[in-house]
Formats: C-alpha cells, structure tokens, sequence
C-alpha cells in the first residue's frame, strides 16, 4: 500500500525571525506520488515570540494541514522530536529544523527510494553529491566526520551524515522505537536503534547544506559532541534498548 501523508516534524526554539521563511518553502513543494504534508511544529518553550508567530501562520494559511505543539518548560531538540513524533498522524515521517539550512524542495530526492519500494529509512547527506554547500568550519566538518566513523564502526552501517537532520522513515518504524535523548543526543541514539531492525534498508542521497554560523544563530557546540561520543556508546553498547 502507497503512503497517503508525509508528516513533517519541525522542532522550535527561538526561530521567530526564519520560521513563515522555511514554512512557505514546505508549502510549495509538490510531493510525488499524491503524497499530502502534515506539518507537526513543536515549540519548545521559546523565549522569543516564536509561539505566537506560530499560531499566525496557521490561522493565515488554512489549506495546509498543521498541528502545533507547545512545550511549557524548554526540554531540547530531542524532546520536542519526540513529541511530534508520537503526534504525527502521516504513513511517513520526515525531520526538518526550523532554520534556512537544508532545502524543502529536495523532499522528492529523499522520498523516491523509498516510494519505489526499496528503502525503509533515508538519510540525507551533507557530505556526498556535488549539491552547493556553504563553506564554514574545518573543525566543526571534522567533528562531524569523527561523529560519523564512530557511530558507524558501532553499527556496521556505511553513512556519510551520521548527524544530518533530513532524515526520512516509514512512520511505523520510527514510532516503534523507545528513544529517550532530549537533545542532540537523538542522532546517534535513532541511528543506533534502527541499525538493528531485522532487514532494515537504509539508503543516504546527497543533499545542500546552507549552513549558519554561530553568529546566525547556530546553536550546536562542543559539548553537544562530547555527549554526541557519549551516546554513540551508549546506545551501542551498554543500553541498546
């Protein structure tokens, strides 16, 4: 049976100034095989008027279906993942971040895998293809690289984008798994988790990057690497459940 809806999960925090930016994006695209958007914000306790910019865009914008959550304490990105995971009500789920670093407009690239029936899960991948890509940080590219060789010597798997946050999956997959990570912690954990599905098919597919800086509003840093590490182990190792 061909999936009926794709729910696009967008967590938020404090993205009042970019978010109607990346919402308008989303709803342009024309999704193949008939496929309708489900859009699931969750916001996690934003101390901007992120809320509020939130709840005018769903009010404006009637023909497209979105649901909105509101965290009443600031939990992480993880969290409020979890949260629009449990919500979603789409045959397919797809994560999407609330800024202007990753392009709506290739969904169609990440969804005909699996459309055609050979992919259960796809990444995608900042780090393969010759798609434009913002030059930034050596060290925070390396870090990422490092990420990614850990977490695959752990599971077996080949990827390219361990970290990446276009990540696509058959929605009863997904919500079949027990994750716990609040923060940045959930890419290592879910990668762990799936890699260990019984005949599971990954597939990754080359993506843009327009990164942001520090300056712009980029909030990973190095302690979200150490824990990063600490969960590739974790998950791997000592709590693969």
């Amino acid at each position: 049976m061909q999936p009926k809806v794709l729910s696009i999960i967008i967590p938020v925090y404090n993205e009042e100034k970019t978010i109607h930016f990346i919402l308008d994006k989303i709803k342009q695209v024309e999704l193949i095989g008939g496929l309708e958007k489900e859009i699931v914000m969750v916001n996690d306790k934003s101390s901007d008027n992120s809320w509020e910019r939130l709840q005018t865009y769903k009010a404006e914008n009637p023909d497209i279906k979105i649901s909105l959550f509101n965290h009443e304490v600031n939990k992480g990105k993880g969290a409020a993942l979890h949260t629009g995971i449990k919500e979603a009500v789409g045959d397919l789920i797809l994560i999407q971040d609330a800024d202007l670093e990753y392009d709506p407009f290739e969904y169609n690239e990440l969804l005909k895998p699996l459309m055609e029936g050979h992919a259960d899960v796809v990444y995608g991948s900042r780090f393969m293809g010759g798609k434009p890509h913002r030059i930034l940080f050596f060290w925070h590219s390396l870090g990422n690289g490092m990420l990614t060789l850990m977490s695959n010597a752990m599971t077996n798997l080949n990827l390219t984008d361990m970290e990446t946050c276009y990540k696509l999956f058959k929605a009863d997959i997904i919500k079949g798994l027990s994750l716990k990570e609040n923060r940045f912690g959930f890419e290592p954990e879910v990668t762990a988790k799936i890699s260990r599905i019984p005949n599971i098919r990954i597939y990754e597919i080359g993506i843009s990057y327009y990164g942001r800086t520090y300056e712009d509003g980029k909030k990973i840093g190095w302690k979200d690497g150490l824990r990063a590490i600490y969960c590739i182990m974790k998950y791997n190792l000592w709590a693969k459940n």
